[in-house]
């Protein structure tokens, strides 16, 4: 559960509230990880809470409604240690929907590949200039100016995949549309010729 983990790793710096943690967690991964929903932080907070990894205590607001405080406790502080220094392994092997839009452009034959590998290779070229202007912006941000690294970096790889691509299953989508018409053929003949046994009948 890394987001349950990352409020833990945020609350080992000062008990916080609710707005303040989301707040705090936006400002730390920046805008490659994305927003985090308030909902769902509060309900990320309660199972903390019921697992005896946070605390949770009132504070009084004379001028607004009493807030909650979130603090890390002992049990929180010994899991967020297990957990913050054990390896990450991929679960559920490498999946990406370009894969699939492979499998069908090299179906439908070499032109529809090219026409995807191109078309990919810009979206990747795009991406990769937003990404070298975000890390310009966070350059004094070292936790996002790592994760946007790491973007830039896979993007890259990603473009290099393309050109693996190109290579690998350029002559596969030639031999799939060289198919293609013979298994046409061979059915539209043999419509035709069930198709007078079938008035007889």
């Amino acid at each position: 559960m890394p987001l349950h983990h990352a409020v833990l790793a945020l609350l080992t710096r000062r008990p916080n509230h609710g707005y303040e943690l989301k707040a705090r967690f936006e400002e730390a991964v920046g805008p490659q990880w994305g927003g985090l929903n308030i909902g769902h932080l509060y309900q990320i907070l309660e199972r903390l809470v019921r697992d005896g990894y946070v605390s949770r205590s009132q504070v009084t607001q004379t001028d607004r409604p009493d807030k909650n405080l979130y603090t890390l406790t002992e049990a929180g502080d010994a899991e967020l240690r297990s957990w913050a220094t054990t390896a990450w392994v991929r679960v559920g092997g490498f999946r990406d929907e370009l894969f699939l839009k492979l499998l069908g452009a090299v179906a439908l034959g070499p032109q529809a590949l090219a026409t995807l590998i191109e078309a990919q290779r810009q979206t990747y070229l795009s991406e990769l200039a937003g990404l070298t202007q975000q890390r310009r912006a966070h350059a004094d941000e070292p936790l996002v100016a790592v994760l946007i690294d790491a973007a830039i970096a896979h993007t890259k790889a990603d473009l290099g995949l393309l050109d693996s691509a190109a290579q690998h299953l350029g002559p596969l989508a030639t031999a799939q549309s060289a198919q293609a018409p013979e298994r046409s053929t061979s059915r539209v003949r043999g419509d035709a010729d069930e198709a007078p046994r079938g008035r007889a009948g």
